[in-house]
């Protein structure tokens, strides 16, 4: 079934971003892995191209376009070569809305222009040793102490942060009102008490720098708060998490085709018993389900993309796309490995590598369980 989501310019900018993944991506990913982090000069040279910040306002550095298809762009182009480590969406994605929506006008002059430049790479900081999917239950607190407040807590996880040079931490500023006292404030690099732990070992995404953040005593200006006002926090949370969850669908649809595709041409060329293995009746229907599966995911995503650049896009719309397509994704890359039998354990084989970056797809933003959650809630039992 033919696409129909994007236009001519959005096909003239992948253009560009392919270009880009090709040269300045695809040949040195494989040492980024081995190292654990990706260079923040190729931050800077995306931006160089305009891949960051296209809802920044065109007098901050951007392109003053609010149009999430561009996100989709970038995220397809980067998993079509499986280049797991940039952490380009978590910046476009996620944290562009905290910076264009919730910033006052000094803060945009502060923080926009670095940030469309790839100069300001930033992070959110949610998680907790003790809280992951449950947001109130954070422990990092923020005390008023005259124009600054008194940063306490930890972090962990946090997709960028090592290069991070703004994070956006979630903190409670008034413990005793639960959800309501959550603030959101900007930490940023060289603050006195603001600590990075180790470069986290994970299963995959291994050039993707995910850390533990420490904040001890920072001091913090009141005009680095989102907000006008304390408590604040959870709201602004709640509202931006549907982006940032059909970002993952995204992720998640582009990786199951581009591993679809690439076992569809290794069961063409690989042979057993004298025949093309994809000529055997079980491979034939294997493939059958996955392609139908995956196609009819990629247009509930679509269709998702077009209802977010209309406003759309409710929580539970985006908690749909969410766990269905990364629950997809896992199940689709391990019934390709099948496919590909002991070659696909080897890690030499896109197949492999995706198979170890996926498993977390079904865990951040959201797990599967709590994603159903929502959506049940939406029933008004």
């Amino acid at each position: 079934m033919r696409r129909d989501l994007f236009d001519e310019e959005h096909l003239l900018f992948r253009d560009t971003v392919r270009e880009f993944m090709a040269r300045e991506v695809a040949p040195h990913h494989a040492q980024w892995e081995k190292d654990g982090i990706v260079p923040r000069e190729i931050w800077k040279r995306a931006g160089e191209l305009g891949m960051f910040g296209f809802g920044v306002p065109e007098e901050y550095g951007g392109a003053g376009i609010t149009d999430f298809r561009y996100n989709a762009v970038i995220l397809e182009e980067i998993l079509r070569i499986g280049a797991t480590g940039l952490g380009f969406s978590l910046h476009n994605d996620v944290m562009a809305p905290y910076l264009t929506d919730l910033t006052d006008e000094e803060q945009k002059q502060r923080w926009l222009p670095g940030f469309a430049s790839g100069e300001l790479i930033t992070a959110i900081a949610m998680t907790e040793p003790g809280a992951g999917s449950d947001l109130q239950g954070i422990r990092t607190t923020a005390v008023r102490d005259g124009d600054h407040y008194v940063v306490n807590g930890q972090k962990t996880f946090i997709t960028n942060g090592i290069n991070a040079d703004l994070v956006v931490v979630v903190a409670k500023t008034d413990p005793e009102k639960g959800a309501r006292g959550t603030t959101l404030l900007v930490v940023e690099r060289g603050m006195e008490g603001f600590g990075r732990g180790r470069n986290l070992e994970k299963v995959g995404m291994h050039a993707q720098d995910t850390a533990e953040l420490f904040f001890e005593g920072v001091r913090v200006p009141v005009a680095n708060r989102l907000g006008d006002q304390d408590g604040q926090g959870f709201y602004q949370l709640m509202r931006n998490l549907p982006q940032e969850r059909l970002s993952i669908a995204v992720a998640a649809v582009a990786t199951a085709e581009t591993v679809l595709d690439l076992t569809v041409e290794y069961c063409r060329d690989r042979t057993a018993f004298g025949h093309s293995i994809g000529g055997f009746q079980n491979t034939r229907f294997v493939l059958a389900e996955l392609a139908t599966e995956v196609e009819i995911a990629r247009h509930y995503v679509d269709k998702c993309v077009l209802a977010l650049n209309a406003g759309e896009l409710t929580a539970v719309d985006a908690a749909k796309a969410k766990w269905w397509t990364t629950e997809l994704q896992t199940r689709l890359i391990d019934r390709c490995l099948q496919l590909h039998g002991g070659y696909g354990y080897m890690m030499e084989y896109p197949v492999a590598r995706a198979w170890l970056d996926s498993r977390v797809q079904t865990i951040y933003g959201g797990t599967t369980e709590i994603m159903k959650e929502i959506i049940g809630r939406s029933f008004g039992f």
